[in-house]
């Protein structure tokens, strides 16, 4: 039987997709929640659950291992689990590097689950929407459109009611950046 440890490691990867880098590991591990899932990570490579790739990235050896971490998370609960992830990345990104680089798209990503929990709190909810745009604009600098379109859309879809009236600025910044991502992406309707 799988200790509990090793579980929620399983769970946590499998909120990530197939692949889960090094940063994950190392911010999660800054949690008190978190605190042990480096030693659980070992524990799930040697049992043979995980293996690390070329790359340095962890992976499940089989996509059925994946599957069944994933469906260990009740369906209620999973948009609040991958949100939760998120929250905890981005407070234990070091407050000193103010690029996280591509990682920001995983925080983000893991963030945008929880919408419901977002729109609960008008502070947080503009927090998320910069979090959004800095990704949104990063996938352009990039060269990611469709990304960067989705990204800068959420941030859209987040702001308040009144956002041209209370986040003037913020709302002219981002509606100009999507608006290049959607004509980069062809996107003319947008």
């Amino acid at each position: 039987a799988l200790s509990e440890n090793v579980r929620t490691l399983l769970k946590v990867m499998a909120c990530f997709g197939t692949c889960t880098n090094e940063f994950v590991f190392d911010n999660l591990s800054k949690s008190t929640e978190y605190s042990d899932i480096q030693d659980s990570l070992k524990t799930a490579i040697r049992d043979g659950f995980v293996v690390m790739d070329e790359e340095g990235n962890f992976k499940f050896v089989h996509d059925k291992i994946r599957e069944t971490a994933y469906n260990l998370i009740p369906d209620n609960e999973k948009r609040q689990f991958h949100y939760n992830l998120g929250i905890i990345l981005n407070s234990n990104c070091d407050e000193n590097v103010l690029d996280v680089g591509d990682s920001i798209f995983i925080i983000a990503s893991q963030i945008n689950y929880g919408e419901e929990c977002i729109q609960k709190n008008r502070d947080m909810c503009i927090k998320v929407v910069e979090l959004n745009m800095k990704a949104g604009k990063r996938a352009l600098d990039g060269f990611n459109h469709k990304t960067a379109y989705s990204f800068l859309k959420t941030s859209l879809s987040l702001l308040p009611d009144d956002h041209w009236e209370s986040y003037y600025q913020l709302s002219l910044r981002l509606s100009l950046l999507t608006a290049r991502a959607a004509y980069s992406c062809s996107n003319f309707c947008a």
